[in-house]
């Protein structure tokens, strides 16, 4: 699965921002898409995921009641919403695939990564 991140920039502190995850190549329902965050001189941090053909979903905590996941299935894209953004979300943000198995946090169970996107909020 090949991924392509968009939607990144600048953006201030409270503010909202979309960013979407292209996909190509053949995707099954029991893939599960994920987004990842890094800062410099640290390893990725799972953000959100959700499982292609089912409803699950899995939030981190750091972002769990103000970021939102979702998908289109017909035109293969990933999304993640999020709000109230603080300076602490600033980071490359990731889009991964994995495919089968149960849903992961763990950067290292994902096979597909798109090549992120820059993220920055300002206070």
């Amino acid at each position: 699965v090949q991924l392509v991140e968009s939607g990144g920039g600048l953006v201030q502190a409270g503010g909202s921002l979309k960013l979407s995850c292209s996909a190509s190549g053949e995707i099954f329902d029991s893939h599960f898409m994920a987004w990842f965050r890094q800062v410099p001189g640290k390893e990725r941090d799972f953000v959100a995921g959700i499982r292609w053909g089912f409803r699950t979903i899995a939030y981190a905590a750091p972002v769990k009641g103000r970021s939102t996941i979702s998908k289109d299935r017909d035109m293969k894209m990933v999304y993640l919403e999020m709000n109230a953004l603080k300076p602490e979300d600033t980071a490359v943000y990731y889009c991964a695939a994995k495919s089968g198995g149960s849903a992961s946090m763990y950067e290292a169970d994902y096979t597909d990564w798109g090549r992120g996107i820059r993220v920055t909020v300002s206070s």
